[in-house]
């Protein structure tokens, strides 16, 4: 049965092979980056959750790397299962995972593909650029890919950098995920937090390829050649077009142009997205520069020309960003059949949640055939400690929790001027609205009633300006 779900999952990517091996980490190979040396094409690298103190180099094998997320499709694995790079043995070799070969490959090798895995603590690597020779830059902070074209598939790709220029470096980018010369499938990820001085999130630097159902949110930088969201330069080789489909890419800051999607001179094709809330200095949501960006069905701030363009407030939660009945861009997608949502099994004429409304695609990560339930955001801060160095944290307590009837919530807030705090069910609707407010700094105390809620986990959310600070799991016997 296990062999069975393994092939469904990864049959997107790589060819059913009758020899192909299967090799398990910890129980086989203490280390992930041992299990792939020892493999052959085709073969797959099962991990179990834990965390990996590694910096992978696929040695350009054309294997599947993968969590037992493919097994459980529990997207608690994703965040449980992590390859952390944070301690290279050498600095300037310093990306989470490589993907790349040393000579261009005119087949663009597809069979590589890395499944279900929390990326973080990526610094870049150090690397000279194919078209400017002689010019190093610092890029990949959580995945370096080059001439190969991997699928990247169901990770969450969080706090990797890629700006220390120190030596003489021309610049440093793509700080979640640098692509040069390849034609990747980057799919039902989230790519958020991420910092970079070019391409915070997602590089493409003369790439073809698909960038598609991915939540893209709260990545920084710019500050060289901008972009914070999607950057993209130039055209590859073989003429594979540039999709950027069904995406939710929010709330990234470029301190130059471009703070959703950054191209020049290129071509890209953009649908059934939505760019909100981005800031650049010029280009916000979309910054073209000798490019033809051809956009249709997006929900885009401020507006863009294109059929089907809208630019209202998306309407979302907080946690995963999923869109609330009432948005906007629900059933607002492209209506061609091909772009339809995943019908309900129940209900066959309504679209399987994480979708909503009829079949017709929601605009944004949740919406279309490839829609699936993906890992949490991370937060600026939790209550169980700092995700950064960034200050001082917001701190939640719940007494008791579980609640069966009543519950005291604490609150220690420092730093904030407008706090919203919210309890979110675990489908992400807004269930209850808390009394924070425009809060100064302290301590504050809320005396939580049950009322007609459900037994279950809920999340308690406190925000501010669309960042999440913290969370604290609330449960109700």
């Amino acid at each position: 049965m296990k062999r069975t779900l393994i092939l469904i999952v990864c049959i997107i990517s790589v060819p059913p092979v009758v020899n192909a091996t299967r090799l398990l980490v910890p129980s086989q190979y203490t280390s992930i980056q041992a299990a792939i040396n020892a493999t052959s094409p085709h073969d797959t690298v099962l991990v179990s959750p834990g965390t990996y103190n590694e910096n992978i180099n696929f040695r350009a094998k054309g294997i599947v790397l993968a969590s037992t997320y493919i097994l459980t499709n529990d997207t608690a694995t994703i965040d449980a299962t992590i390859i952390n790079g944070s301690q290279p043995a050498n600095p300037d070799s310093a990306s989470c995972v490589m993907i790349a070969s040393k000579l261009p490959s005119t087949a663009l090798d597809t069979n590589a593909c890395i499944i279900g895995f929390k990326i973080t603590g990526g610094t870049g690597t150090k690397w000279e650029d194919e078209h400017n020779p002689g010019n190093i830059y610092r890029e990949g902070g959580g995945i370096l890919v080059q001439y190969l074209s991997p699928r990247i598939l169901h990770n969450h790709i969080t706090y990797n950098h890629a700006i220390n220029v120190s030596g003489g470096m021309a610049s440093a980018g793509g700080g979640a995920i640098r692509c040069g010369d390849s034609n990747p499938l980057i799919q039902n990820n989230v790519i958020d937090n991420n910092q970079g001085k070019y391409g915070a999130g997602i590089v493409f630097n003369y790439c073809g390829g698909m960038i598609r159902n991915n939540l893209i949110a709260h990545n920084t930088g710019g500050q060289d050649f901008g972009g914070s969201g999607v950057w993209i330069l130039g055209a590859n080789a073989q003429g594979s077009p540039r999709n950027v489909v069904n995406n939710t890419i929010i709330y990234n800051y470029s301190t130059g142009p471009g703070g959703g999607i950054w191209a020049l001179n290129t071509t890209v094709t953009v649908n059934n997205n939505i760019l909100w809330g981005n800031t650049a200095s010029t280009g916000k949501q979309i910054y073209s520069a000798g490019s033809t960006v051809t956009a249709v069905y997006n929900d885009i701030q401020d507006g863009y020309t294109g059929a089907g363009n809208i630019k209202a407030d998306p309407m979302f939660d907080v946690i995963n960003y999923y869109l609330l009945d009432a948005s906007p861009c629900i059933d607002k997608g492209d209506s061609t059949t091909v772009y339809n949502d995943i019908p309900d099994p129940v209900n066959p004429s309504s679209a399987k949640f994480p979708s909503n409304g009829s079949l017709r695609n929601d605009m944004g990560a949740y919406g279309g055939p490839k829609s699936t339930l993906l890992s949490s955001l991370s937060t600026l801060w939790t209550s169980a400690g700092p995700e950064t160095n960034q200050g001082p944290q917001p701190e939640i307590l719940i007494m008791p929790n579980p609640v069966s009837e009543e519950a005291d919530i604490v609150m220690h807030i420092m730093n904030e001027n407008t706090i919203c705090t919210e309890l979110f069910d675990m489908n992400g609707h807004n269930v209850r609205h808390l009394a924070l407010n425009s809060s100064p700094t302290g301590d504050y105390r809320i005396r939580f009633k049950r009322s007609n809620l459900s037994p279950g986990n809920y999340w308690l959310v406190l925000t501010s300006n669309q960042k999440v600070l913290a969370r604290k799991s609330l449960i109700i016997n």
